[in-house]
């Protein structure tokens, strides 16, 4: 099929976290494309709140070092860190066992190891920056189709109650692992059900948290207690992330506020001393999902629709920032070379380069799962010996901890103007 129309270069379907995040690093590092992006819900200047408060239910995502270097050549980082808590250390620990390891960002001569970010604050960020540049919105809007062309793609968006057509060169799918698209364009995800659930709930304690974000490993699951509050003084707030099992799960949800509290202590231990409030709980089920292929003449998929990451480590949204940035890269060597970003051999290059970093990444979180959600006294034992050897062993501590700070991957940085293209594969 042939038509010569093109109505944008790129077509970002989804203007969440992700899709936002790519839509304002194209706009930086490769300003001749134009961009739209299909979002389902309403965006509007004057929607935006000029004060933001946050509120003590507010969901949170933790960010690696290495997605805070990617924010600051991006421009943002200096107004994303008004509301994002340092991590400074780290401990982990096996529940009911002897086995620990603690992190310290100043052994990393860093101030920190990662932060710990306000959802609504993020996006806020990256819908003023993307308002103020040029970039074509159609919210309230959702890409329905799309069908390949000789040149590019034509993708079919719903748009008050009708049906527009859009022409471009490349496709993106960013809405989520959720939407449907992504398998009505005939990707197959692979998912893994882990027979769990995740509980999600911010938590006040009597005692400071000095920075310091709790991995707990525990029979039922992993838990992670991450700090929140003000980015230079220690509070008692902070983000849960409890796992359970279903039955765990409806009876925890049956409880009241103390008895959830008390079902925490237990299971938490004391560290943090008494946690004396527990706010509004989600939860969702947790399921390991993969795309081998995720690209396509014309289309590619990134974030959770390309893979979806057990929480434990925390790796999810930082994986999928340096697959976003790696993406950029390969549109501006294309674009340079006066290549169409969505041919396949450029959506290849990029796979091959990301492969290795995301098939690590959901190995690392998946390994931890299956090792800390054994009981059996040998593994234990293995347990408590491999988490004792982290604090022993100055390399492994430090292999570990480049995985938290997701420094262990790609070199985050943006390509100059005139990048070679052998350069970037290199650096891969």
């Amino acid at each position: 099929m042939t038509d010569t129309r093109v109505d944008a270069d790129l077509i970002i379907a989804g203007g969440g976290l992700a899709g936002a995040t790519l839509a304002l690093a194209v706009a930086r590092v490769v300003p001749e494309l134009r961009v739209t992006v299909v979002e389902s819900f309403p965006l509007s200047p004057d929607a935006l709140p000029e004060d933001y408060q946050p509120s003590y239910d507010a969901r949170s995502t933790a960010l690696a070092w290495g997605s805070r270097v990617i924010f600051e050549e991006l421009g943002l980082w200096s107004a994303l860190a008004e509301h994002a808590t340092p991590i400074q250390h780290i401990h982990v620990s096996d529940r009911g066992r002897f086995g620990a390891t603690r992190l310290h960002a100043k052994d990393h001569q860093q101030e920190a190891l990662g932060y710990v970010a306000d959802n609504r604050w993020m996006g806020l960020c990256l819908m003023r920056a993307l308002l103020a540049a040029d970039i074509r919105w159609e919210a309230p809007a959702e890409v329905v189709d799309m069908t390949p062309l000789n040149q590019g793609v034509r993708v079919s968006i719903r748009k008050d109650g009708e049906l527009q057509e859009l022409n471009g060169q490349c496709l993106v799918v960013a809405d989520g692992g959720r939407s449907g698209l992504r398998e009505k364009l005939g990707f197959q995800p692979r998912t893994v059900d882990y027979g769990q659930n995740a509980l999600i709930a911010n938590v006040t304690t009597s005692e400071a948290h000095q920075f310091t974000a709790f991995e707990r490993f525990t029979q039922s699951g992993p838990m992670a207690m991450l700090p929140q509050g003000s980015p230079t003084r220690a509070g008692h707030d902070s983000a849960l992330v409890w796992t359970l099992g279903d039955e765990e799960l409806d009876a925890l949800l049956e409880q009241t506020d103390e008895e959830k509290c008390r079902s925490l202590q237990d299971r938490f231990g004391w560290r943090l001393g008494r946690i004396t409030r527990i706010g509004q709980c989600n939860h969702y089920p947790l399921k390991l999902t993969t795309v081998d292929e995720a690209v396509r003449p014309g289309v590619v998929l990134v974030g959770n629709a390309a893979h979806a990451l057990h929480p434990v480590a925390g790796q999810g949204f930082n994986l999928a920032l340096r697959g976003l940035m790696a993406l950029v890269e390969q549109f501006r060597v294309a674009t340079d070379n006066g290549v169409s970003i969505g041919s396949l051999s450029v959506l290849n290059e990029y796979q091959q380069r990301q492969r290795q970093d995301w098939q690590q990444t959901v190995q690392f979180s998946d390994s931890l799962i299956r090792v800390f959600g054994q009981s059996l006294p040998p593994l234990a034992l293995a347990r408590d010996a491999g988490l004792m050897g982290l604090d022993l062993v100055p390399v492994a501590k430090r292999w570990f901890a480049r995985k938290a700070m997701g420094t262990g991957g790609r070199k985050a940085a943006i390509p100059s103007v005139k990048a070679d293209q052998e350069a970037v594969r290199h650096e891969s």
